[in-house]
């Protein structure tokens, strides 16, 4: 099985979980390392997450995993949020990010801060204080979040 096949299988099992907890899965990552493996799920609800929600999720989950026996060996599992500046690599977690502010890089070396509002497989919308910006993705080498002060920021 490869890495796609099990990351697929992954979630496939623990979506339904993740989602009894009132939580959203964001991204899995596995890492097949010798001579244990690492298993991250990223996961989010509206106000963010707390350590008490990782810690019961993580439980529950490593007993779900176990019983599917999709890893063969022993591995560690991390449950955590997705963290304020995180990148943004696969079509859910650009899903997630709608609402949120991103900044995007994109070849040739400029940069285009705004909210995202809309992910289709062509483009990124953001919204950049009112004006419709259209990303054409294939033109974006890099995107992450940006992270929302709650405070005024000092000039």
């Amino acid at each position: 099985m490869d890495e796609a096949e099990r990351t697929a299988l992954i979630e496939e099992a623990v979506i339904p979980v993740v989602g009894d907890h009132g939580l959203e899965l964001v991204d899995v990552e596995w890492r097949g390392l010798r001579p244990r493996g690492l298993l991250q799920l990223y996961v989010d609800k509206p106000g963010g997450v707390g350590i008490g929600d990782c810690e019961r999720l993580s439980r529950e989950l490593g007993d779900v995993l176990d019983a599917a026996a999709l890893i063969e060996g022993g591995y560690d599992l991390e449950v955590s949020s997705p963290g304020l500046d995180r990148q943004l690599r696969k079509d859910r977690e650009y899903r997630w990010a709608i609402g949120k502010p991103v900044r995007c890089w994109l070849a040739g070396g400029s940069e285009v801060r705004g909210r995202l509002t809309e992910v289709t497989p062509e483009w990124l919308v953001l919204d950049r204080e009112g004006e419709r910006v259209e990303l054409g993705r294939a033109g974006v080498t890099k995107a992450r979040l940006e992270a929302e002060v709650p405070w005024p920021r000092k000039a």
